[in-house]
């Protein structure tokens, strides 16, 4: 199956309370919110930071109704908090299973009961120190155009139901663009074979120990080469972030 139309969707940050970090994404880095909900086990919500021209989905999650689900409580109990997985879009989740796993891989959590939304898990122990998410979407909220995202956002207020998430702080200034997000790996050219090879990124960049890779709605990600730490999520980078901050073990420097 060609890859040509998977698409990074979005990084995922997780805490037993996001009010920091939303605060943080909508006041300092102009972020905008665009929708929420509540699932088993955990409530979501997910904000754009960027501007019509460049930028990248953030989803925050909290653990919820962990009575029935606690893979999210049971994340946060081990690590508090920080970045939790990248979500790939792909155009046929069957196939998209069948090709990772004759690549060695071994899916786990796979869901394909609900039409709207299939998905299907690699773990941290493979996918270079995240969660990487593979899901077949029919959801309406998505949408490439990011000035039209942008427009019925602003106009219409965020999308979903119950709102259980704090009132975004106003923006300090613009909409700041996040550029990369940051993996760090023992082992640069694995990490290509994985992040390219198997889940489409083009290479846009290479420098010394670090390659920028880049997907079709605009998502990117920065690989970059660390032998004195364990591969995982390293930061988020934005442009035109003033200094680095660090919101509930996320670390937000400048593009």
């Amino acid at each position: 199956m060609s890859t040509s139309h998977y698409d990074l969707d979005h990084v995922a940050l997780a805490a037993m309370d996001t009010a920091p970090l939303l605060r943080f994404l909508t006041g300092t880095c102009g972020a905008t919110v665009l929708w929420g909900g509540q699932a088993i086990g955990f409530r979501p919500m997910q904000v754009y930071a960027g501007d019509a021209i460049a930028g990248m989905r953030i989803e925050l999650l909290e653990p919820w109704a962990v009575e029935h689900n606690d893979f999210l409580a049971r994340f946060v109990a081990r690590h508090t908090h920080g970045p939790h997985h990248l979500t790939f879009k792909v155009p046929d989740i069957d196939a998209a299973i069948e090709r990772v796993r004759a690549s060695g891989f071994r899916p786990v959590n796979v869901d394909l009961s609900d039409p709207n939304w299939k998905e299907a898990f690699l773990l941290p122990k493979e996918a270079h120190g995240t969660v990487v998410q593979l899901a077949e979407s029919n959801e309406s909220h998505q949408t490439r155009d990011r000035a039209a995202m942008l427009e019925t956002a602003r106009r219409d207020g965020a999308h979903g139901h119950p709102r259980w998430w704090v009132d975004p702080e106003p923006p300090h200034g613009p909409a700041l663009q996040l550029r990369h997000v940051v993996v760090r790996t023992p082992s640069l050219s694995s990490a290509l074979a994985f992040f390219a090879g198997m889940l489409g990124g083009d290479v846009s960049e290479e420098q010394a120990g670090r390659v920028h890779l880049t997907w079709p709605g605009g998502a990117a990600l920065s690989l970059e080469e660390r032998r004195d730490v364990g591969p995982a999520i390293d930061r988020l980078e934005f442009a035109g972030l003033d200094r680095e901050y660090e919101v509930l073990g996320t670390r937000f420097t400048p593009a």
